[in-house]
């Protein structure tokens, strides 16, 4: 399996953006999907995952701004994310927990 985390880029605090992780291969073998992020200097941390029946868990520092999602026709896992402050600056990394399996992270940088 193969993820592809797209959708960053820059934007002003109080702003959105929408990330995306399309899964491509051996899409079968994907059941839970989490984002995590790692600004510089920092170790990465979990933001939010789901499960293969769609239960949700969010860390408390996104919870009531950051939404995951995903829709199981297109392969693909959603993190809506509003509300967008500075600290949020960070490369998101998504990652198919059962197997392991990495994107290769989309840069979100939120300007003051």
């Amino acid at each position: 399996v193969q993820l592809q985390a797209s959708g960053g880029g820059l934007v002003q605090a109080g702003g959105s953006l929408r990330l995306s992780c399309a899964a491509s291969g051996s899409t079968y073998s994907i059941n839970s999907i989490s984002w995590h992020r790692q600004a510089p200097g920092k170790q990465r941390e979990l933001v939010a995952s789901i499960s293969g029946g769609g239960f949700t868990n969010y860390a408390d520092s996104v919870k009531g701004r950051f939404t995951i999602s995903r829709d199981n026709t297109k392969n693909t896992v959603y993190l809506q994310m509003n509300s967008l402050k500075p600290e949020d600056t960070a490369v998101y990394y998504c990652k198919a927990v059962r197997v392991g399996v990495w994107g290769q992270g989309t840069l979100v940088t939120v300007s003051s």
